[in-house]
């Protein structure tokens, strides 16, 4: 009798499936558990998160990673350059005369000019490391619109949004690793990792871009406090729309909301914080003279 026909072979990848699913089961679990388990509430916002490492943890991986992320983008611009001597001007301001100087991460702040002339683009680490492409401040066209890309930065520091997705992924990890290890006997097996895959990639998306909204509202707020005119982060947003049509690099929409949704969030942010209209105490700055070099060219 051939062994493919015996029952007792028919029923081992039964028992096998069984067990793989109970480990799937398993792995999930400890997922979730972690997951819940690992809470904090956030002393600026109030805001109880889901994170896994502590503040001075943050602090520590931005430090690590900040040389490196500064090396793949051309470097950090010599202090000399008047530009980076206004981003750590303006980055400071925004620290000493706004709600951003209460968080736990005022100490290690630091604001990056990055000498990459092509990427458009502005991100921060954990912990307070902060940086802006030259791509993109030679764009902007005054203090204020600097002042609102920094406060964002600053919103996403302050708001724990790094740490909160590595929480995240971490365990969306571990649901892809339990579909994969549950399923792994099956037909179809490899398509329900895979698909498992995607939609962990896709959540952590929509969420990386719920917390860009939330770093709108931050630097919109940070801005404001520090003195700036807020309306000004609207003008960012043209030139933004405006850089995606050109010929520059466009790494910013990669993670980030289309500009036209952020511009709906500024615009109902201007009107219930100032349905009167901007005060006139709130400025635009210095203009930028790389801005007025290229309206004249």
């Amino acid at each position: 009798m051939s062994i493919f026909g015996s029952n007792q072979y028919n029923s081992q990848p039964s028992r096998g499936i069984s067990l793989r699913f109970i480990i799937g089961l398993v792995i999930a679990g400890i997922g979730v558990v972690s997951y819940l388990t690992h809470t904090e509430i956030n002393p600026v916002t109030g805001e109880k998160q889901h994170i896994s490492i502590s503040a001075d943890q943050e602090i520590a991986l931005g430090l690590q990673a900040a040389p490196q992320m500064a090396a793949e983008m051309g470097g950090v611009v010599d202090q000399r350059d008047p530009r980076e001597q206004n981003v750590q001007r303006i980055g400071q301001q925004l620290l000493q005369r706004s709600d951003a100087g209460k968080s736990p991460y005022t100490g290690y702040f630091h604001f990056n000019l990055l000498a990459d002339p092509q990427t458009i683009n502005a991100f921060s680490l954990p912990g307070g490391q902060v940086f802006i492409t030259v791509a993109l401040y030679d764009r902007l066209e005054n203090d204020a619109q600097v002042a609102g890309v920094l406060g964002h930065e600053i919103g996403h520091v302050i708001g724990r949004h790094g740490a909160e997705n590595m929480a995240t992924g971490n365990l969306g990890n571990m649901i892809v690793t339990a579909v994969a290890v549950g399923a792994s006997d099956r037909n179809n097996g490899q398509f329900a990792a895979a698909a498992a895959a995607m939609a962990n990639q896709m959540f952590q998306l929509k969420y990386s871009r719920s917390d860009e909204f939330e770093a709108d509202h931050f630097g919109l707020q940070f801005m404001s406090q520090a003195g700036y005119d807020p309306s000004q982060m609207r003008r960012v947003m043209e030139i933004l729309k405006q850089s995606a049509r050109g010929s520059g690099g466009s790494a910013i929409f990669q993670t980030h909301p289309d500009p036209d949704a952020r511009i709906d969030r500024i615009d109902q942010f201007l009107k219930e914080t100032y349905p009167s209209g901007v005060p006139g105490n709130l400025t635009t700055g210095n203009a930028l003279r790389a801005s007025r070099q290229r309206d004249v060219e």
